[in-house]
């Protein structure tokens, strides 16, 4: 159903994106990125949130660790994950396919600017071996996101 719901969402908005569907799982950022063939950061994961009453989604690349207090200032609240079936019900995906396209119901999508980092990256696509591959600023348009600083620096090698 989810898989369908991304196909459905695509051929609505933006029928030149091609689904990567895989034999091999994905579910997690590191066997996305391997079975992509790219770096782990690449991959967008997306995490789902609840602030207050609130439930919304953080796209950020696949390698960022979720700052807390840039959190709680960008949302005006403390911020817990939600549980596997909350985020299924929600979405509509499994965890390792959840994305921000083809939700089951409306929820609020907030970029992370480290996306900016790469011309493309690789979300999941509603199932745990499907993927998108998209500029991160397409992505957000698509899915009507505003940008936001949640994640922690991301730490350079000399």
């Amino acid at each position: 159903m989810s898989l369908e719901s991304v196909r459905a969402f695509f051929a609505a908005k933006a029928a030149d994106i091609q689904i990567i569907e895989l034999s091999t799982s994905t579910a997690t950022v590191n066997l996305a990125a391997e079975a992509h063939g790219v770096e782990p950061g690449r991959i967008a994961k997306t995490l789902a949130f609840r602030v207050g009453e609130r439930n919304l989604l953080v796209v950020a690349r696949g390698d960022a660790r979720i700052d807390n207090r840039k959190i709680k200032d960008a949302f005006g609240g403390k911020a817990k994950m939600l549980d596997a079936a909350s985020v299924e019900r929600l979405t509509g995906h499994p965890v390792g396919g959840v994305c921000p396209f083809g939700l089951a119901t409306p929820l609020a999508v907030y970029c992370d600017v480290s996306l900016r980092a790469f011309d493309e990256v690789v979300p999941a696509a509603g199932a745990i071996h499907s993927a998108v591959r998209l500029a991160p600023e397409r992505m957000a348009e698509l899915v009507e996101a505003q940008w936001v600083d949640v994640c922690q620096a991301q730490e350079t090698a000399d």
